[in-house]
């Protein structure tokens, strides 16, 4: 194929006309991401409906030498699955091979194409009793490939881990077309080096994954939510502790929200806390098969009460007044969009370090921004700060990642806990992670992806 004609005419006879999309209209949804931060133009979009599909599709881009930029749901905040400007890459969409291909309730298991909607996925775990505990704000549109590709987090990971610890088996198709089947259902295998885990978290750059076999867990009968207030983030600590203490692994949500977070809400969702004012609140799920939820809920907040560790907290009644709780930290986001311009870090720092970390952030941006208003949220349970600046127009997205990336750095923290590196922090990742670690990336990329032709620009600069 000499020229992106002939591509496109080979890439038409490889999957129909409906399976290559050359219109500007149609491909605008596929060009930029979720934030409208990164505007691409692809020379077209591919949609496989088939792993095989899809390996053809990696042979023929590659015999052409143009790129290939794989792609979910979209849903992404880091860039990662858009293409750039230059007119010179193809988007591969898998949001056709979007199957559950089976689920097995004894095992504990379900297997899901990759463009098969997470919540799709959760669904039918629980219309078998399980439970799929990946819970993404996006998880009515992020896809299983994408969600494996990203290494997504979200709110359950303090008991559920990353998503990583719940993938047992990928089927992937390499940069080269070849297409590496292991879709196994094992808890346990140990024969050789465990190779799906370069490809969990690899954003798309050393392979597509076109399937996943992923763990499911039992399906908790009772839950219990709460909110709290406390004073600062060295309380939120000691409650986390308490909590841990008393209702032990039971626990799967354990989020932090500040009182300005909270007055965004108020001001752009109308949602108020039902309880006294406080500078910081925690909000915390736990659930069990086993009965007694609530009571032990309720011995938690009484030892918080007495020890003076919370000022104020409730507990849902019913589901509705769970998804209430919910609602306030699940419009936290929408609510900072609408306040006006943001600078975002989805950071982590070892766990004890968090109250050192907000001061220390805090003072370094007084001095270095001043006139921002830091708005602070997240997974607290894991680490996992979403650390937000909004900004006047005066002040610099790049000096402001400095500052807060620096004392991130310099407690041991990472500048992506989950959102994933992108086009977004590729350079502060090369900036912040050391030589070594980075030569063993590049590395690795050049072994499985020597023409450099999946998802350029991700991850590693050129």
């Amino acid at each position: 194929m000499n020229n992106t004609t002939d591509l496109l005419e080979h890439l038409a006879n490889l999957l129909g006309r409906n399976g290559v999309i050359t219109d500007a209209p149609d491909i605008e949804p596929y060009a930029v991401d979720w934030r409208k931060l990164f505007p691409g133009r692809p020379v077209c979009v591919v949609r496989p409906s088939s792993s095989a599909q899809v390996a053809q599709v990696v042979q023929a881009c590659r015999d052409a030498g143009v790129p290939l930029v794989p792609q979910g749901g979209n849903t992404g905040l880091a860039g990662g699955a858009v293409p750039d400007v230059s007119g010179t890459q193809v988007v591969l969409s898998l949001n056709r091979m979007a199957a559950v291909r089976n689920v097995d309730a004894v095992g504990m298991t379900i297997e899901a194409e990759a463009g098969c909607i997470l919540k799709v996925a959760q669904d039918a775990a629980a219309a078998a009793g399980r439970l799929l505990p990946i819970s993404l704000a996006a998880e009515g549109s992020a896809t299983i490939g994408g969600v494996v590709a990203a290494n997504a987090g979200g709110v359950n990971v303090l008991r559920y881990g990353m998503t990583r610890s719940l993938v047992l088996g990928l089927e992937v198709v390499l940069p080269d077309g070849t297409i590496a089947n292991g879709l196994r259902k094992l808890r346990k295998d140990n024969a050789g080096y465990d190779w799906k885990q370069l490809f969990i978290g690899s954003e798309g750059t050393l392979g597509v994954v076109t399937a996943a076999v992923l763990r499911l867990l039992p399906r908790p009968k009772h839950s219990v939510t709460a909110l709290l207030s406390v004073t600062d983030p060295d309380a939120a600590l000691q409650l986390l502790e308490l909590a841990q203490d008393e209702l032990g692994d039971q626990i799967s949500a354990f989020e932090l929200i500040s009182r300005t977070s909270l007055q965004l809400v108020e001001k752009h969702a109308a949602l108020k806390p039902p309880i006294a004012e406080g500078e910081w609140f925690v909000l915390i799920e736990a659930a069990s098969s086993l009965a007694g939820m609530r009571e032990a809920a309720e011995a938690m907040l009484g030892s918080a009460f007495e020890r003076e560790i919370a000022l104020d907290g409730v507990i849902a009644e019913s589901g509705a007044q769970a998804a209430q709780l919910w609602a306030l930290r699940e419009h936290v986001t929408e609510s900072e969009a609408r306040e006006g311009k943001s600078v975002k870090h989805d950071v982590s720092v070892p766990l004890t370090a968090i109250p050192r970390f907000l001061v220390e952030a805090g003072q370094a941006l007084a001095a270095g921004a001043p006139g921002t208003l830091v708005n602070v949220f997240g997974h607290l349970g894991d680490g996992n700060l979403h650390y937000n600046v909004l900004v006047g127009a005066r002040h610099d997205a790049d000096a402001i990642n400095r500052i807060v990336h620096d004392v991130v750095a310099a407690y041991g923290g990472s500048i992506s806990a989950e959102h994933g590196i992108g086009q977004y922090r590729v350079g502060e990742l090369a900036r912040y992670r050391s030589p070594v670690e980075m030569e063993m990336a590049r590395r690795i990329k050049r072994a499985l992806d020597p023409h450099g032709l999946l998802n350029p620009g991700k991850v590693l600069l050129p």
